[in-house]
């Protein structure tokens, strides 16, 4: 290899495993070398990672160990290294936070297939410096030929896995849409480089972590099922994966180029666009070419409300993420829980209470306000709220059989989501959750385009009474209708204090969602934890049905659980919880990042 000075070079690599970083040397005079023994060493783990050397070269950061950042000008909290590395270098080099965002949305749709995408959709939050904050609604569409029983059989059942797997469970992908249309109103770089880094991470290669190789190497099958020619899948090989092998997706790079080019119509139409409806042609999918041309993101009013002394703002519906987090801190506020503690039984309790009352009304009373009369008012209204307070009995939980959602005639969500937050230098904001729904979707990838589809057809109410993959339950509000958006917890918040910029938080999770952003709020405001022991802290989830709480392994003592079967609970241990990623202000005014480490997401502070 030729270096600076035009001399010939060989580099040694050396890759350590417990920082995820390459360490890259340069040795001159290859020839006298050749006789020293360890050369052969470095030669082999040359042929290696040489290939992808540039795009993972050591980045100077604030981290400890990536999960924890510090700050004084700016944080970027991903769920992957090189993700976090693209919005970093983007802000080093006077991005804002939007530009930023966009360079970390097309780098997750690379490295972070099970969740980060082209073919999903997602909601973004967006605060100015100056205080005024913005929404944007890119979830994904229904298509123009989708009807309200198109997962039933001719006896009226839900068919098992139609709305999870296969073409037919896709909606019309709202991503790229959403990227181009924020960066139009507000980006500051030109596009082109925006996406360039994820163009090199598909050419290029990057190094998959030990996480994602089991992933990959779980879902092979899934692959190999619901693809026509598996050897196309850039996921799938004939030999398991390992940590440190390189991931190229050359179809992958070609889509994203046609984006550089020509913006939307290098997507929803084109040779992209062709692709996708080929692909959907191939089994039993109904997007259109029609459908891509007509999908437009939309601008939101935030949900807004107020927690203690603070301002929150979250999404609106299609997403029922800011309407159910503030009717449980409105709720949360009737309690002393600071002096309750977090983790006693009681805190669970109340908790508990409260998210099974909020979860009833998601069930009835929300879906896409475009189609449906969405009672935000009256769900956030105090007298309500107080209402629902009252029926909480201190020592005794409530069936879930009991609590009913609210009745308008009496008044006068794979969980593979991924999350990302940053802010910038002059102190904008971006809280964004994006999803394909289940992880890699419905595993069908766009052949040619090396992108993955959704599944988020499973997010309608197939049917009245029966549950989604999460055990949610849905009714009219939420039913499938052509052009629709369906319902989603994706809930990417902003707080303030003060009227300035408190905290950007979200996560992934599926109906955890919501409950996960919810307890991270309390941690850090009524029980003081730093952001990285609020997202450290384990985490418990109640949805009003299945009637049980759904705990973290290790989470609290047994004596709590047995203190909470007593009061008539039922608890059911679970693997982790959400993956939440968020950033404090703190009161010197510095940034702490806080990357989740429940997976592989990395915290970077701008120096």
């Amino acid at each position: 290899m030729t270096g600076k000075n035009g001399h010939t070079c060989l580099f040694s690599c050396l890759f350590d495993k417990h920082n995820r970083k390459i360490l890259v040397t340069a040795k001159n005079d290859v020839y006298n070398m050749r006789k020293n023994i360890r050369i052969l060493v470095h030669i082999l783990i040359t042929t290696c990672l040489l290939a992808c050397a540039d795009s993972q070269k050591v980045f100077k950061d604030t981290t400890t160990n990536g999960k924890s950042a510090f700050s004084q000008n700016g944080m970027v909290v991903t769920a992957h290294p090189q993700a976090t590395k693209v919005g970093y270098e983007i802000l080093k080099k006077g991005g804002n936070s939007i530009d930023a965002m966009v360079g970390v949305h097309f780098a997750l749709a690379v490295v972070y297939p099970s969740a980060g995408n082209l073919g999903g959709g997602g909601f973004m939050m967006y605060r100015e410096n100056n205080g005024e904050v913005f929404s944007l609604d890119f979830r994904e569409k229904a298509s123009g030929n989708a009807y309200e029983d198109m997962y039933l059989d001719e006896d009226g059942n839900v068919i098992e896995g139609e709305s999870l797997y296969g073409q037919k469970a896709s909606g019309v992908p709202g991503s790229v849409d959403g990227m181009l249309t924020a960066h139009q109103k507000f980006g500051s770089l030109p596009f082109s480089e925006l996406i360039e880094p994820a163009i090199k991470l598909a050419k290029k290669g990057f190094l998959v972590t030990s996480k994602q190789a089991r992933n990959y190497n779980h879902y092979k099958d899934a692959f190999i099922e619901h693809n026509r020619n598996p050897g196309t899948v850039q996921l799938v090989k004939e030999k398991e994966w390992k940590e440190g092998d390189l991931l190229v997706q050359k179809d992958l790079a070609k889509t994203l180029e046609r984006i550089k080019e020509n913006g939307r119509a290098g997507f929803y139409e084109g040779k992209t666009a062709e692709l996708l409806v080929a692909e959907m042609n191939a089994g039993n999918g109904i997007i259109t070419l029609e459908d891509l041309k007509n999908y437009h993101s939309t601008w939101r009013e935030p949900v807004t409300g107020n927690y203690r002394d603070f301002k929150v703002y979250s999404m609106a519906p299609s997403s029922s993420g800011g309407i159910a987090l503030v009717q449980l801190l409105k709720m949360s506020e009737h309690f002393p829980l600071s002096e309750f503690g977090s983790k006693s039984a009681k805190t669970i309790h109340v908790m508990t209470e409260m998210e099974r009352r909020v979860y009833a009304d998601r069930a009835k009373h929300l879906g896409d306000s475009d189609f449906w009369d969405v009672p935000t008012d009256e769900l956030l209204d105090d007298k309500y709220i107080a209402s629902r307070v009252e029926q909480i009995d201190l020592s005794q939980a409530t069936s879930s059989e009991e609590v009913r959602a609210m009745d308008l005639d009496n008044i006068n969500e794979s969980e593979e989501t991924t999350h990302y937050s940053i802010i910038d230098m002059q102190g904008n904001a971006v809280s964004l959750t994006t999803t394909i729904n289940s992880a890699y979707g419905s595993k069908v990838f766009v052949e040619g385009a090396g992108f993955l589809m959704n599944n988020e057809m499973d997010d309608f109410s197939s049917k009245p009474g029966v549950p989604n993959k999460y055990g949610l339950l849905g009714g009219a509000a939420n039913s499938i209708q052509p052009g629709k958006r369906m319902l989603s917890a994706m809930t990417p918040t902003i707080l303030e204090k003060d009227g300035k910029l408190f905290m950007v938080v979200g996560t992934p999770g599926g109906s955890t969602i919501i409950t996960s952003v919810y307890q991270t709020i309390l941690n850090v405001i009524d029980h003081e934890m730093s952001m990285t022991g609020a997202v450290s802290e384990k985490r418990f989830h109640h949805q009003w049905k299945p009637d049980q709480i759904y705990m973290e392994e290790g989470a609290i003592e047994e004596s709590v659980i047995k203190e909470l079967n007593g009061m008539g609970h039922k608890v059911k241990r679970r693997s982790s919880i959400g993956k939440v990623d968020a950033i404090l202000v703190r009161p010197d005014g510095s940034y702490e990042g806080a990357a989740d480490p429940r997976g592989d997401d990395w915290a970077i502070g701008i120096e």
